[in-house]
C-alpha cells in the first residue's frame, strides 16, 4: 500500500468512528465547567463551593459535539430546501 492510500484509508476510519460517535452520543461534557454545570469557588477555608451556573453551557453541563451541530443543520438546510 502506498502511503497516501494508508492515510486515506486512516482519515476514513476516523470520519467513520467520529461519526458513530455522534450518533451515539451527540453531546459531550462542557469543557469550560467540566461537565458540573458550575464554577467551582473556594471559601476562605480552602473548601469547594458552587459558584455562578457555566454561561457557555447555561448551567447544563453539556454541549454539542461539532460533528452533530453539522449534521443537524445539513439535515435543516436539506428539510426546509425540500418543502
Amino acid at each position: 500500500m502506498t502511503p497516501i492510500a494508508l492515510a486515506i484509508a486512516c482519515l476514513t476510519l476516523v470520519t467513520l468512528c467520529y461519526a458513530t460517535l455522534c450518533a451515539a452520543s451527540p453531546f459531550g461534557t462542557c469543557r469550560k465547567c467540566t461537565g458540573l454545570g458550575f464554577a467551582l469557588k473556594h471559601d476562605r477555608k480552602g473548601k469547594p463551593k458552587r459558584g455562578k451556573p457555566c454561561r457557555r453551557c447555561k448551567g447544563h453541563g453539556i454541549r454539542i459535539r461539532a460533528g452533530r451541530w453539522l449534521y443537524n443543520r445539513a439535515a435543516r438546510i436539506h428539510r426546509d430546501g425540500t418543502r
